[in-house]
């Protein structure tokens, strides 16, 4: 009986008798990655919000606690701002910036960091789960661990900084007299974006190294809430190497120094371009992609208590 074409040609296809057919090797998709990393961020974020919301209710079943907690949280953090106004009253500039102009500095320098400590705030306890091995609790879990520490003990006092920030950037603005474009405006709300984002990723790359060194928690503070008082203040009150160290090693004049300069229509700091001033989105992202390679580094190195 003779074969059929399509016998024949997937017996030709299949090669000589005896030998097995070769595996077929997928071709890689195009879109695989973007969509596995589509699917992490979804993921966390579906973690976190479970995790932080648990901890909303439980706070919210006192609130006339929360309200006194938040209350604090707002006068503790104004007393900061407190240091400035005693010192304009008894100097008229500081570095060649008046009270509103300083004033705008710390607002948004306060409200970007303000947002990054509510919202991660809760990292600064990763040197004791690591000592302790409670870490080991997350791990368990089937969801990512970041978003479980990152939302663990979620503490909604924290508004109290992110409003007392806000409070003082309302009052710049109305103090302030800039001449207002379109790109300053559209300027202003990814400057605390942004620079809430690299706060951000700067607390996940000081959990990281406490991984190795589980009682640095004060060292990785000095960027973040030292970070956080130093751009408060005109860079032009700061030796140039330092200004050029939080521009171009730790990016954390991109918070708000360099874009808050061309809102107020100052000149950028000798040395550096005046473009960086519309950099931030992108320095957020390239220290959140450091942020999590880091992350993901110390994650691997960790070795359990056996607790």
């Amino acid at each position: 009986m003779a074969e059929s074409p399509a016998v024949a040609e997937s017996d030709a296809a299949s090669g000589p008798p005896g030998t097995a057919d070769p595996p077929v090797v997928a071709e890689p998709s195009v879109v695989a990655e973007p969509w596995r990393a589509y699917r992490m961020v979804a993921e966390s974020w579906r973690t976190y919000r479970m995790v932080a919301g648990m901890w909303i209710r439980s706070t919210m079943t006192y609130r006339t606690s929360f309200a006194l907690t938040l209350f604090s949280s707002f006068s503790v953090t104004f007393f900061d701002f407190v240091v400035i106004l005693l010192m304009f009253g008894q100097v008229e500039g500081l570095g060649g910036f008046s009270f509103a102009e300083v004033a705008f500095l710390y607002g948004t320098a306060g409200t970007s960091f303000g947002i990054a400590d509510l919202t991660m705030g809760s990292l600064q306890r990763m040197g004791r789960r690591v000592r302790d091995g409670s870490l080991d609790t997350f791990l368990m879990r089937p969801a990512p661990v970041l978003a479980q520490v990152a939302a663990d003990k979620f503490a909604l006092r924290r508004l109290g900084r992110v409003a007392q920030g806000l409070f003082v950037l309302v009052w710049a603005l109305v103090l302030l007299d800039v001449e207002w474009t379109a790109l300053k405006v559209a300027l202003l709300p990814v400057t605390l974006v942004s620079g809430a984002v690299i706060f951000s990723a700067v607390m996940v790359v000081g959990a990281s190294v406490l991984f190795w060194a589980q009682d640095a928690a004060e060292v990785t503070n000095a960027f973040t809430y030292g970070g956080n008082t130093l751009l408060q203040y005109p860079p032009a009150i700061f030796a140039q190497d330092l200004v050029r160290g939080v521009v171009y090693v730790v990016p954390l004049a991109f918070v708000n120094w360099l874009p808050a300069l061309y809102v107020l229509g100052r000149p950028a700091p000798a040395g550096v371009p005046s473009w960086l001033a519309f950099a931030s989105p992108l320095v957020a992202l390239v220290c959140c992609v450091l942020a999590g390679w880091a992350w993901r580094t110390g994650l691997r190195s960790y070795r359990s208590t056996g607790s």
